[in-house]
Protein backbone atom coordinates (compact mmCIF):
# COMPACT_ATOMS: atom_id res chain seq x y z
CA UNK A 1 0.00 0.00 0.00
CA UNK A 2 1.79 3.84 -1.38
CA UNK A 3 1.08 6.13 2.13
CA UNK A 4 -0.87 9.01 1.53
CA UNK A 5 1.05 12.48 0.33
CA UNK A 6 2.48 13.81 3.53
CA UNK A 7 0.91 11.10 6.18
CA UNK A 8 3.05 11.42 9.22
CA UNK A 9 6.22 8.88 9.76
CA UNK A 10 6.50 7.66 13.18
CA UNK A 11 7.14 4.55 15.18
CA UNK A 12 4.75 3.90 17.86
CA UNK A 13 6.19 2.32 21.00
CA UNK A 14 3.58 1.60 23.93
CA UNK A 15 5.38 -0.40 25.68
CA UNK A 16 8.79 0.66 26.11
CA UNK A 17 8.18 4.72 26.17
CA UNK A 18 10.21 4.85 22.90
CA UNK A 19 11.58 8.94 23.43
CA UNK A 20 11.68 8.61 26.73
CA UNK A 21 13.67 5.32 27.20
CA UNK A 22 15.87 5.77 24.12
CA UNK A 23 17.46 9.21 25.97
CA UNK A 24 17.06 8.17 29.68
CA UNK A 25 20.33 9.12 31.25
CA UNK A 26 20.20 7.68 34.00
CA UNK A 27 20.46 4.28 35.00
CA UNK A 28 19.69 0.96 37.87
CA UNK A 29 20.54 -2.52 37.93
CA UNK A 30 17.67 -4.03 39.78
CA UNK A 31 15.99 -7.70 40.01
CA UNK A 32 13.11 -9.69 40.80
CA UNK A 33 12.32 -10.16 44.18
CA UNK A 34 13.60 -14.14 44.81
CA UNK A 35 13.38 -14.25 48.91
CA UNK A 36 11.12 -13.19 52.06
CA UNK A 37 11.42 -9.74 53.54
CA UNK A 38 10.12 -8.36 56.84
CA UNK A 39 10.30 -4.58 56.12
CA UNK A 40 9.07 -1.22 57.93
CA UNK A 41 7.65 -0.32 55.05
CA UNK A 42 6.46 -1.65 51.64
CA UNK A 43 5.65 0.27 48.72
CA UNK A 44 3.95 -1.32 45.62
CA UNK A 45 4.72 1.31 42.47
CA UNK A 46 7.80 2.05 40.91
CA UNK A 47 6.75 5.96 39.63
CA UNK A 48 7.03 9.06 40.90
CA UNK A 49 4.85 8.71 44.33
CA UNK A 50 6.28 5.06 45.24
CA UNK A 51 9.84 6.00 44.40
CA UNK A 52 9.84 9.52 46.55
CA UNK A 53 7.98 7.20 49.48
CA UNK A 54 10.87 4.87 49.38
CA UNK A 55 13.12 7.67 48.99
CA UNK A 56 12.02 9.33 52.19
CA UNK A 57 11.50 6.32 54.46
CA UNK A 58 14.93 5.10 53.32
CA UNK A 59 16.61 8.46 54.46
CA UNK A 60 14.59 8.55 57.66
CA UNK A 61 16.27 5.22 58.64
CA UNK A 62 13.30 2.86 58.30
CA UNK A 63 13.75 -0.13 56.30
CA UNK A 64 11.82 -0.25 53.17
CA UNK A 65 11.24 -1.92 49.70
CA UNK A 66 9.83 -0.90 46.63
CA UNK A 67 7.54 -3.62 44.41
CA UNK A 68 7.25 -2.90 40.96
CA UNK A 69 5.69 -5.32 38.43
CA UNK A 70 7.44 -4.20 35.28
CA UNK A 71 10.57 -1.91 35.01
CA UNK A 72 11.20 1.55 37.09
CA UNK A 73 8.52 4.27 35.36
CA UNK A 74 6.96 1.35 33.63
CA UNK A 75 3.49 3.22 34.09
CA UNK A 76 2.48 6.81 33.51
CA UNK A 77 5.48 8.56 35.09
CA UNK A 78 7.90 7.19 31.97
CA UNK A 79 4.95 8.39 29.49
CA UNK A 80 4.46 11.55 31.05
CA UNK A 81 5.02 14.80 28.88
CA UNK A 82 7.88 16.44 31.19
CA UNK A 83 5.86 19.49 32.90
CA UNK A 84 6.32 20.24 36.26
CA UNK A 85 3.94 22.24 37.06
CA UNK A 86 3.04 24.19 39.76
CA UNK A 87 -0.40 22.53 40.73
CA UNK A 88 -3.81 20.66 39.58
CA UNK A 89 -5.78 21.31 36.67
CA UNK A 90 -8.17 23.43 39.42
CA UNK A 91 -7.54 27.15 39.94
CA UNK A 92 -7.36 27.74 43.67
CA UNK A 93 -11.24 28.74 44.25
CA UNK A 94 -12.49 25.57 42.79
CA UNK A 95 -9.77 23.26 45.21
CA UNK A 96 -11.19 25.55 48.38
CA UNK A 97 -14.86 24.55 47.45
CA UNK A 98 -14.22 21.22 47.46
CA UNK A 99 -11.96 20.33 50.31
CA UNK A 100 -12.69 23.83 52.07
CA UNK A 101 -10.38 26.69 53.25
CA UNK A 102 -7.77 25.09 55.41
CA UNK A 103 -7.02 21.77 53.88
CA UNK A 104 -7.80 23.96 50.56
CA UNK A 105 -5.20 26.22 51.24
CA UNK A 106 -2.83 23.75 52.55
CA UNK A 107 -3.04 21.90 49.31
CA UNK A 108 -2.34 25.09 47.10
CA UNK A 109 0.81 25.75 49.27
CA UNK A 110 2.13 22.16 48.70
CA UNK A 111 1.16 22.13 44.82
CA UNK A 112 2.49 25.65 44.73
CA UNK A 113 5.96 24.80 46.16
CA UNK A 114 6.09 21.41 44.20
CA UNK A 115 8.43 22.69 41.39
CA UNK A 116 11.01 24.01 43.64
CA UNK A 117 11.05 20.13 45.35
CA UNK A 118 11.23 18.31 42.29
CA UNK A 119 14.20 20.49 41.30
CA UNK A 120 15.92 20.33 45.07
CA UNK A 121 16.12 16.54 44.67
CA UNK A 122 17.93 16.86 41.37
CA UNK A 123 20.32 18.79 42.42
CA UNK A 124 21.02 16.98 45.80
CA UNK A 125 20.44 13.85 44.21
CA UNK A 126 22.22 14.76 41.10
CA UNK A 127 19.79 13.22 38.62
CA UNK A 128 20.45 13.48 34.90
CA UNK A 129 17.27 14.24 33.33
CA UNK A 130 17.57 17.65 31.55
CA UNK A 131 16.55 19.73 33.90
CA UNK A 132 15.00 23.74 32.89
CA UNK A 133 13.39 25.57 35.43
CA UNK A 134 12.24 28.24 32.94
CA UNK A 135 8.56 28.10 33.52
CA UNK A 136 5.73 27.25 31.89
CA UNK A 137 3.12 28.60 29.38
CA UNK A 138 -0.86 28.08 29.24
CA UNK A 139 -1.48 28.95 26.47
CA UNK A 140 -4.80 30.57 25.47
CA UNK A 141 -6.37 29.16 21.94
CA UNK A 142 -9.09 31.36 21.56
CA UNK A 143 -11.01 34.26 23.37
CA UNK A 144 -12.88 31.97 25.61
CA UNK A 145 -9.68 30.24 26.74
CA UNK A 146 -8.11 33.60 27.15
CA UNK A 147 -10.87 34.50 30.02
CA UNK A 148 -10.06 31.37 31.44
CA UNK A 149 -6.66 32.20 31.98
CA UNK A 150 -7.21 35.70 32.94
CA UNK A 151 -9.32 33.73 35.68
CA UNK A 152 -6.80 31.53 36.97
CA UNK A 153 -4.12 34.58 37.03
CA UNK A 154 -6.82 36.39 39.33
CA UNK A 155 -7.06 33.58 41.84
CA UNK A 156 -3.22 32.46 41.33
CA UNK A 157 -2.04 36.05 42.36
CA UNK A 158 -4.75 36.69 44.70
CA UNK A 159 -2.97 33.26 46.32
CA UNK A 160 0.74 34.45 46.15
CA UNK A 161 1.69 32.96 42.92
CA UNK A 162 4.26 34.82 40.82
CA UNK A 163 2.37 34.56 37.67
CA UNK A 164 2.16 37.01 34.51
CA UNK A 165 -0.71 37.32 32.38
CA UNK A 166 0.72 37.69 28.56
CA UNK A 167 -0.82 39.42 25.75
CA UNK A 168 -1.03 37.55 22.23
CA UNK A 169 2.05 39.49 21.08
CA UNK A 170 3.98 38.68 24.34
CA UNK A 171 2.64 35.18 24.12
CA UNK A 172 4.04 35.23 20.10
CA UNK A 173 7.26 36.22 21.46
CA UNK A 174 7.53 33.71 23.94
CA UNK A 175 6.41 30.71 21.86
CA UNK A 176 7.08 31.49 18.40
CA UNK A 177 3.56 30.57 17.30
CA UNK A 178 0.96 33.00 15.55
CA UNK A 179 -1.83 31.15 17.37
CA UNK A 180 -2.66 32.18 20.81
CA UNK A 181 -4.59 34.84 22.11
CA UNK A 182 -2.48 35.00 25.53
CA UNK A 183 -0.59 33.07 27.86
CA UNK A 184 -0.21 32.67 31.80
CA UNK A 185 3.53 32.34 32.82
CA UNK A 186 4.02 30.22 35.55
CA UNK A 187 8.35 30.91 36.24
CA UNK A 188 8.22 28.31 38.94
CA UNK A 189 7.46 25.40 36.87
CA UNK A 190 9.83 23.47 34.02
CA UNK A 191 10.66 20.71 32.33
CA UNK A 192 12.35 17.21 32.72
CA UNK A 193 12.94 14.02 31.32
CA UNK A 194 10.66 12.36 33.21
CA UNK A 195 11.63 8.39 32.95
CA UNK A 196 15.35 9.60 33.87
CA UNK A 197 13.58 11.66 37.17
CA UNK A 198 11.69 8.78 37.78
CA UNK A 199 14.67 6.23 37.53
CA UNK A 200 16.75 8.96 39.32
CA UNK A 201 14.68 9.05 41.97
CA UNK A 202 14.48 5.12 42.47
CA UNK A 203 18.51 5.43 42.42
CA UNK A 204 18.52 7.69 44.99
CA UNK A 205 16.37 5.40 47.34
CA UNK A 206 18.47 2.89 46.32
CA UNK A 207 21.85 4.28 47.60
CA UNK A 208 19.65 5.46 50.51
CA UNK A 209 18.88 1.99 51.48
CA UNK A 210 15.60 0.89 49.78
CA UNK A 211 15.52 -1.99 48.41
CA UNK A 212 14.01 -2.00 44.76
CA UNK A 213 12.62 -5.17 43.01
CA UNK A 214 11.24 -4.80 39.47
CA UNK A 215 9.51 -7.89 37.36
CA UNK A 216 7.60 -8.25 40.73
CA UNK A 217 4.09 -8.25 40.58
CA UNK A 218 2.29 -8.33 43.99
CA UNK A 219 -0.33 -10.96 43.64
CA UNK A 220 -2.37 -10.61 47.17
CA UNK A 221 -2.33 -8.15 49.70
CA UNK A 222 -3.46 -9.81 53.37
CA UNK A 223 -3.11 -8.16 56.90
CA UNK A 224 -2.39 -11.01 59.70
CA UNK A 225 -1.20 -10.48 63.18
CA UNK A 226 -0.73 -6.91 63.07
CA UNK A 227 1.12 -6.93 60.11
CA UNK A 228 0.77 -6.76 56.30
CA UNK A 229 1.89 -9.89 54.31
CA UNK A 230 2.37 -9.71 50.19
CA UNK A 231 3.03 -12.59 47.77
CA UNK A 232 4.85 -12.18 44.86
CA UNK A 233 5.84 -14.98 42.26
CA UNK A 234 9.53 -15.29 43.78
CA UNK A 235 8.87 -14.66 47.37
CA UNK A 236 6.79 -13.11 50.19
CA UNK A 237 7.23 -9.22 52.10
CA UNK A 238 6.31 -9.15 55.77
CA UNK A 239 5.60 -5.28 56.56
CA UNK A 240 3.91 -2.78 59.54
CA UNK A 241 2.75 -0.39 56.66
CA UNK A 242 2.64 -0.05 53.19
CA UNK A 243 1.90 2.36 50.35
CA UNK A 244 -0.18 1.51 47.07
CA UNK A 245 1.25 4.37 44.40
CA UNK A 246 -0.06 2.43 41.39
CA UNK A 247 -2.32 4.95 39.82
CA UNK A 248 -3.40 4.13 36.70
CA UNK A 249 -1.75 1.25 36.06
CA UNK A 250 -2.68 -0.62 38.91
CA UNK A 251 -3.44 -4.66 38.11
CA UNK A 252 -4.09 -7.73 39.79
CA UNK A 253 -5.33 -6.61 43.40
CA UNK A 254 -8.87 -6.26 42.87
CA UNK A 255 -9.74 -5.32 46.52
CA UNK A 256 -7.75 -2.19 46.58
CA UNK A 257 -8.49 -1.39 42.97
CA UNK A 258 -8.31 2.53 43.15
CA UNK A 259 -11.60 3.71 41.32
CA UNK A 260 -11.06 6.59 38.28
CA UNK A 261 -11.58 7.00 34.74
CA UNK A 262 -8.85 6.00 32.75
CA UNK A 263 -7.84 8.32 30.12
CA UNK A 264 -4.72 8.20 27.62
CA UNK A 265 -2.60 10.42 26.55
CA UNK A 266 -0.07 10.78 23.38
CA UNK A 267 2.70 12.10 22.28
CA UNK A 268 5.12 12.13 18.96
CA UNK A 269 8.18 13.44 18.59
CA UNK A 270 10.32 14.80 15.77
CA UNK A 271 13.78 14.27 14.69
CA UNK A 272 16.06 16.84 16.19
CA UNK A 273 15.96 20.20 14.53
CA UNK A 274 18.10 22.32 13.23
CA UNK A 275 19.35 25.30 15.10
CA UNK A 276 17.90 27.95 12.78
CA UNK A 277 14.18 25.97 13.00
CA UNK A 278 15.10 25.85 17.15
CA UNK A 279 15.81 29.72 17.35
CA UNK A 280 12.37 31.04 16.03
CA UNK A 281 10.61 27.87 18.55
CA UNK A 282 10.68 28.41 22.43
CA UNK A 283 13.69 30.56 22.70
CA UNK A 284 13.64 30.40 26.54
CA UNK A 285 12.52 26.75 26.81
CA UNK A 286 9.48 26.94 28.53
CA UNK A 287 6.65 24.06 28.24
CA UNK A 288 3.43 24.90 26.96
CA UNK A 289 -0.39 23.57 26.94
CA UNK A 290 -3.51 25.47 25.86
CA UNK A 291 -6.97 25.65 27.15
CA UNK A 292 -8.13 23.75 24.53
CA UNK A 293 -10.76 21.15 25.83
CA UNK A 294 -9.26 18.52 23.93
CA UNK A 295 -5.85 19.89 24.94
CA UNK A 296 -2.97 20.16 22.98
CA UNK A 297 1.01 20.48 24.85
CA UNK A 298 4.13 20.94 23.14
CA UNK A 299 7.47 21.71 24.30
CA UNK A 300 11.23 20.67 22.90
CA UNK A 301 14.06 18.35 24.16
CA UNK A 302 17.06 19.10 25.38
CA UNK A 303 17.99 18.10 21.66
CA UNK A 304 15.59 20.08 20.13
CA UNK A 305 13.30 17.75 18.91
CA UNK A 306 9.69 19.12 19.12
CA UNK A 307 7.23 16.95 21.28
CA UNK A 308 3.85 17.35 20.40
CA UNK A 309 0.53 15.65 22.22
CA UNK A 310 -2.82 15.12 23.05
CA UNK A 311 -5.94 13.05 24.67
CA UNK A 312 -5.87 9.99 22.72
CA UNK A 313 -4.98 6.42 22.89
CA UNK A 314 -2.67 4.91 19.67
CA UNK A 315 -3.13 1.54 20.44
CA UNK A 316 -7.10 1.35 19.12
CA UNK A 317 -9.21 2.92 16.00
CA UNK A 318 -8.45 6.14 16.46
CA UNK A 319 -4.98 6.21 15.97
CA UNK A 320 -4.48 7.75 12.72
CA UNK A 321 -7.09 10.54 13.17
CA UNK A 322 -4.51 11.09 16.32
CA UNK A 323 -1.88 10.47 14.09
CA UNK A 324 -3.19 13.01 11.14
CA UNK A 325 -4.29 15.67 13.62
CA UNK A 326 -0.53 15.53 15.43
CA UNK A 327 0.59 16.57 11.86
CA UNK A 328 -1.47 19.28 10.71
CA UNK A 329 -1.74 20.59 14.61
CA UNK A 330 2.35 21.00 14.49
CA UNK A 331 2.20 22.91 11.01
CA UNK A 332 -0.43 25.36 12.52
CA UNK A 333 1.75 26.17 15.62
CA UNK A 334 4.96 26.38 13.60
CA UNK A 335 4.45 26.36 9.74
CA UNK A 336 8.28 26.06 9.08
CA UNK A 337 7.85 22.26 10.61
CA UNK A 338 4.97 21.67 8.46
CA UNK A 339 7.84 19.07 6.36
CA UNK A 340 9.19 17.55 9.67
CA UNK A 341 8.56 14.10 10.10
CA UNK A 342 7.26 12.71 13.56
CA UNK A 343 9.88 9.88 14.17
CA UNK A 344 8.86 8.63 17.50
CA UNK A 345 4.92 8.00 19.41
CA UNK A 346 3.51 6.50 22.70
CA UNK A 347 0.81 6.85 25.10
CA UNK A 348 -0.07 6.53 28.48
CA UNK A 349 -2.74 6.00 30.90
CA UNK A 350 -4.06 8.75 33.24
CA UNK A 351 -6.38 8.35 36.07
CA UNK A 352 -8.94 11.29 36.12
CA UNK A 353 -10.95 12.41 39.65
CA UNK A 354 -14.51 13.82 38.78
CA UNK A 355 -13.46 16.52 40.52
CA UNK A 356 -9.99 16.69 39.47
CA UNK A 357 -8.00 16.08 42.73
CA UNK A 358 -5.77 13.31 43.94
CA UNK A 359 -7.55 11.21 46.50
CA UNK A 360 -6.15 8.81 49.43
CA UNK A 361 -7.85 5.91 50.52
CA UNK A 362 -7.32 3.92 53.58
CA UNK A 363 -7.11 0.03 52.42
CA UNK A 364 -6.09 -0.88 55.74
CA UNK A 365 -4.18 -0.42 59.49
CA UNK A 366 -1.96 1.40 58.51
CA UNK A 367 -1.88 1.09 54.85
CA UNK A 368 -2.51 3.93 52.14
CA UNK A 369 -3.60 3.74 48.42
CA UNK A 370 -3.34 7.18 46.39
CA UNK A 371 -4.47 7.85 42.83
CA UNK A 372 -5.72 10.72 40.64
CA UNK A 373 -3.28 13.18 39.68
CA UNK A 374 -5.53 13.76 36.54
CA UNK A 375 -2.19 13.97 34.58
CA UNK A 376 -0.79 15.99 36.91
CA UNK A 377 1.89 13.66 38.48
CA UNK A 378 5.40 14.69 38.93
CA UNK A 379 5.39 17.40 41.45
CA UNK A 380 2.24 16.37 42.92
CA UNK A 381 3.21 12.70 43.00
CA UNK A 382 6.81 13.61 44.57
CA UNK A 383 5.16 15.29 47.41
CA UNK A 384 2.24 13.55 48.17
CA UNK A 385 4.53 10.36 48.39
CA UNK A 386 7.20 11.91 50.69
CA UNK A 387 4.26 12.66 53.07
CA UNK A 388 2.85 9.53 53.00
CA UNK A 389 6.18 7.73 53.92
CA UNK A 390 6.21 10.30 57.03
CA UNK A 391 2.90 10.18 57.79
CA UNK A 392 3.18 6.05 58.09
CA UNK A 393 6.26 6.11 60.11
CA UNK A 394 5.52 8.70 62.19
CA UNK A 395 2.05 7.17 62.82
CA UNK A 396 0.78 11.20 62.32
CA UNK A 397 -2.17 11.58 59.45
CA UNK A 398 -1.94 15.67 59.56
CA UNK A 399 1.37 15.22 57.86
CA UNK A 400 -0.55 14.27 54.77
CA UNK A 401 -1.37 16.53 52.11
CA UNK A 402 -5.33 15.80 52.20
CA UNK A 403 -7.41 13.70 54.87
CA UNK A 404 -8.17 10.04 53.86
CA UNK A 405 -11.40 8.79 53.00
CA UNK A 406 -11.98 5.43 53.43
CA UNK A 407 -13.07 4.73 49.57
CA UNK A 408 -13.25 6.62 46.78
CA UNK A 409 -16.41 5.54 43.76
CA UNK A 410 -16.09 6.73 40.19
CA UNK A 411 -19.33 5.86 38.16
CA UNK A 412 -19.56 4.93 35.06
CA UNK A 413 -15.94 4.26 34.22
CA UNK A 414 -16.25 2.33 31.46
CA UNK A 415 -18.52 4.57 29.23
CA UNK A 416 -16.88 7.95 30.47
CA UNK A 417 -13.65 6.01 29.02
CA UNK A 418 -15.50 5.97 25.51
CA UNK A 419 -16.95 9.37 25.87
CA UNK A 420 -13.37 11.00 25.89
CA UNK A 421 -11.75 8.58 23.34
CA UNK A 422 -14.47 8.79 21.09
CA UNK A 423 -14.66 12.71 22.22
CA UNK A 424 -10.62 12.99 21.01
CA UNK A 425 -10.36 11.10 17.79
CA UNK A 426 -13.71 13.10 16.44
CA UNK A 427 -12.05 16.09 17.19
CA UNK A 428 -8.80 15.06 15.86
CA UNK A 429 -10.50 13.71 12.62
CA UNK A 430 -12.15 16.52 12.01
CA UNK A 431 -8.94 19.56 12.31
CA UNK A 432 -7.11 16.82 10.90
CA UNK A 433 -8.58 17.97 7.68
CA UNK A 434 -9.48 21.70 8.37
Amino acid sequence: MTPAKNAPRFTVNTTEHALWRDTCSETLKTASLSDDLTVDLAVIGGGYTGCSAALTAAKAGASVCLLEAHETGHGGSGRNVGLVNAGLWLPPDEIRSYLGQDVGDRLIDLRAKAPSDVFALIDVHEIACEPVQNGTLHCAHSATGFRDIQTRHAQLSTAGAPVELLSAEAALARTGSTTFHGALFDPRAGTIQPLSYVVGLARAASEAGALLFTQSPVQTIQYRNGCWVLTMPGGTVQARSIIQATNAYHQRLKDTAPAYVPVYYFQYATAPLSHNLRASILPQGEGCWDTGLIMTSFRLDQDGRMIIGGMGDLGNAGRGAHSAWAKRKLAVLYPQLSEQPLEQGWHGRIAMTSDHLPKITQIGPNALSVHGFSGRGIGPGTVFGRLMAESLLKDDPSCLPVPVVPEHRESWTGLRRAYFETGAALTHFIKART
